[in-house]
């Protein structure tokens, strides 16, 4: 994908997954296929990812609006969204529902506390916590995230205690939402993260929630009799991309080379992608590739017409 030049345009940043452009008091966000994982971009891009996770943000978003409010205005293509640019808080808010990934693979070490959050006796992976915990992480710019208590946030400054009040008050309702959403299409919201910044004295969803980048479903069905069992789980997220690095010897460490990816695999990641878009919205996906030519013009016409 292109760097793009837009009038007004002041600064461009490129993430591990999206391009964003600042315009004024605009952010022009532009989902790429890239895909990472442990915190490294993989070699290859996956087909239609930043359009499935574009507009499947796109529509948890609107699901959401009455709950807290978010920087989306519009997306005048498949894989941009145009919003308004926030101050961030350089946290990720981590809900757990479910003893899984990070979380379990810190329990199995023997470790009872996560994020200054206290993890219950005798729970087995994949079980279900008694109410959802949030577990903190900070955003880096750069390398990995680290994990990080409520107290520490406060005590560093990175959230007053007033507004991780509120921060933890959103991240919840918003959980809550998206577990709702996800049993009526019978899934499992394990987990997700949450990103928010401030609007003005507003504080503001930002980013995209509940796509398979941010979040990790299981399907329902069959979910208690494999817990039962010791099964894994049936899941739709990117964790099984992970499960594939560690399977490699890949876990983002220093001296560990990504393996290659052949175009079974990129395909198959693909449809993974795509399968959950039309598993949790109840659509079906309907694959679009647009020239660079075509997004520029669409995105510039936007900005023009609806927001300038």
């Amino acid at each position: 994908m292109p760097v793009f030049q837009f009038p007004g345009q002041s600064s461009f940043y490129s993430g591990k997954v999206r391009d964003v452009y600042t315009i004024g008091d605009l952010l022009v966000m532009v989902a790429s296929d890239r895909i990472s994982a442990f915190d490294v971009i993989l070699p290859q891009p996956i087909p239609y990812k930043g359009q499935v996770l574009n507009q499947l943000a796109a529509i948890m978003l609107e699901a959401t609006r009455d709950i807290c409010p978010n920087w989306l205005l519009s997306t005048p293509a498949p894989n941009v969204s145009i919003g308004k640019k926030c101050i961030p808080f350089r946290i990720e808010m981590v809900v757990r529902g479910h003893l899984t990934g990070h979380a379990w693979r810190t329990y199995a070490s023997g470790k009872r506390m996560l994020c200054g959050v206290p993890l219950p006796g005798g729970m087995k992976e994949n079980d279900p916590f008694p109410a959802p915990i949030i577990t903190p992480s900070t955003k880096a710019s750069a390398g990995h995230d680290e994990d990080i208590s409520r107290e520490e946030i406060i005590a560093s400054g990175l959230a007053g205690s007033g507004e991780w009040n509120v921060l933890e008050k959103y991240a919840l309702q918003l959980f809550s939402r998206g577990q709702e959403i996800a049993r009526k299409r019978g899934l499992i919201l394990v987990d997700t993260k949450y990103e928010f910044g401030k609007d003005g004295n507003d504080i503001c969803l930002m980013d995209e929630i509940h796509t398979p980048d941010s979040s990790r479903y299981f399907y329902a069905d069959g979910f208690m009799e494999r817990q039962q069992k010791g099964e894994k789980q049936k899941q739709l997220s990117k964790e099984f991309v992970r499960e594939w690095l560690i399977e490699n010897n890949f876990m983002g460490k220093e001296g560990q080379s990504v393996p290659a990816m052949d175009d079974n695999w990129t395909e198959t990641i693909s449809k993974r992608y795509i399968e959950l878009y039309e598993k949790v919205t109840g659509q079906d996906f309907i694959p679009e590739s647009w020239s660079d030519e075509k997004i520029y013009a669409s995105i510039v016409a936007s900005l023009e017409k609806n927001h300038g």
